[in-house]
């Protein structure tokens, strides 16, 4: 007897309603948000932090969602991403922009409610997301510069949503976030070269798998590593990690930075994708060595 899958119209609506939003995308957004929230917050606030995450999610979704509506005849070009919703013809555009909408209002609201200031950066990162980082990707290189400023603001709001304020503590989670993104997406961009340019996207600095842009991988990777430093140094405020903690920090910075020499030396897919993963793997866990370093502390 031949085994057959039969989705009824809910199952399909829940799971459409999570590629549109990019479900894993958005979720490791909001723990860049909640890691910021711990770094900056004297003490927790339950509930602070699950409307950070429900506001967070709601704004990194409506912006994926904006994006597949804008890039769904490109999007239909590449395999990566054919199968996706909008550029399938699973969910209409209509349908999309109504949950983009709805998405963007929730999560402006549950956002001011924790502070305005925290509303104010999350309707900053989804402009510049959507009106400016999309339509440049097909333009320019550039479109990466641009789409690392909002990319860059999750780890950030968090601390502002955790504080009320903005200052060198937030400043510099921005910057660490900020310079890690150029590595990463270009290494994304060199692994899926090909299928980048049947939707005419160029994303590497030079616009090629070349030494030039090789170079720019490793020299970014290497200033990402630096900037993640700086709090060991006592110069950016409450903001602070132990001298244990850069160490850590640094082991994973040669790590990721390895990997980006690699990609230097042999120029190929399998080492661009090694990169990429060693890139996520960097963000994450210093995050995590972050927020361990200051609970560690307050516990001691």
């Amino acid at each position: 007897m031949e085994n057959t899958q039969v989705h009824s119209p809910a199952i399909s609506l829940v799971s459409d309603l999570k590629e549109v939003t990019k479900m894993r995308l958005a979720i490791s957004v909001v723990f860049s948000s909640v890691a910021g929230y711990f770094l900056g917050a004297e003490s927790v606030d339950l509930l602070t932090v699950i409307m950070l995450s429900i506001g967070g999610y709601c704004l990194v979704g409506a912006s994926n969602a904006y994006n597949q509506i804008l890039e769904k005849d490109l999007d239909s070009l590449m395999k990566r991403t054919s199968n996706r919703p909008v550029p399938s013809g699973r969910m209409s555009v209509n349908t999309a922009f109504i949950i983009a909408s709805s998405l963007t209002v929730l999560g402006l609201v549950i956002l001011y409610l924790i502070n305005p200031r925290t509303a104010m950066f999350g309707a900053i990162s989804i402009f510049l997301y959507v009106s400016v980082y999309t339509p440049l990707k097909t333009k320019t290189p550039l479109s990466v510069f641009v789409g690392a400023f909002p990319g860059a603001i999750p780890f950030m709001l968090g601390w502002v949503a955790a504080t009320g304020d903005f200052g060198i503590e937030p400043g510099t989670l921005f910057m660490i976030q900020f310079f890690w993104q150029f590595p990463h997406f270009w290494a994304l961009g060199w692994w899926l070269y090909d299928d980048y340019a049947k939707g005419g996207f160029f994303m590497l600095p030079t616009g090629k798998r070349d030494k030039g842009t090789a170079v720019q991988i490793v020299l970014y990777t290497v200033w990402t590593v630096i900037v993640s430093l700086i709090p060991v140094t006592g110069m950016t405020g409450a903001l602070y990690i132990t001298p244990f903690s850069a160490v850590l920090v640094l082991l994973l910075g040669m790590g990721m930075l390895f990997y980006a020499v690699q990609l230097y030396r042999k120029r190929d897919e399998k080492s661009a994708k090694k990169l990429m993963l060693a890139s996520v793997s960097y963000i994450t866990l210093l995050q995590i060595i972050y927020v361990l370093d200051k609970l560690i502390r307050v516990w001691i």
